[in-house]
């Protein structure tokens, strides 16, 4: 399995970032390039998935994105890591197994750090329960085209989870949201690095 690895330090447009993506599918599908997992952070964005509803939003005074990837309505922002990718799947053509291969990441990865989160097949992310609340600390959306997945997912770390309170994120209402910092204030410099290890292994199995 050939991975283009890349990193962006500074905070890249969400749109220039959605551009590269669909260029990189498309060599994929012509067999000119290589797959691509690439970690970086956005400014302060909304973006609503192919499923959102409009009530969805709390605060109509902000501005939403919107986009083709599976989903509803979320927020990026500082603090924020986001996992991109696009993965060919026409050998194996098995979306459930990806979708698993990334739950499986994101829980992997935090329990090195010490959090025990879960999946939820009814919603999809990664979720935290403690003193019965259930909160969820990184989302998932996904696109298919020509069975070539991406877009992504997002682990919050130590963003600003007062935003969340402008939509209704991912449009669950039962649900909250929280970040790493708030689970456990430690130091998470080295989660960027051991999700992409456990993505890539995931990957191959």
């Amino acid at each position: 399995m050939d991975i283009e690895i890349k990193k962006s330090v500074k905070p890249i447009n969400y749109i220039e970032a959605i551009n590269l993506l669909e260029t990189r599918l498309l060599q994929i599908h012509e067999k000119k390039e290589k797959e691509l997992i690439w970690t970086l952070s956005h400014d302060e964005i909304f973006t609503a998935g192919t499923s959102y509803n409009e009530k969805e939003i709390v605060d109509k005074s902000i501005k939403i994105i919107n986009t083709n990837r599976g989903g509803k309505i979320t927020y990026h922002g500082p603090g924020q890591l986001i996992c991109y990718f696009v993965i060919d799947l026409r050998n194996k053509k098995d979306l459930r197994k990806f979708i698993t291969s990334i739950e499986k990441t994101i829980i992997q990865t935090l329990q090195f750090f010490g959090i025990e989160t879960f999946s939820d097949k009814d919603n999809i992310g990664i979720w935290h329960k403690e003193n019965n609340e259930i909160n969820k600390v990184a989302a998932i959306g996904i696109r298919v085209r020509k069975w070539i997945a991406y877009h992504g997912f997002a682990i919050n770390i130590n963003n600003n989870l007062e935003q969340y309170k402008k939509i209704i994120p991912c449009g669950i209402t039962d649900k909250g949201v929280t970040n790493l910092e708030k689970i456990n204030n430690q130091d998470y410099s080295s989660l960027e690095g051991i999700l992409v290890e456990n993505f890539i292994l995931n990957l191959k199995t």
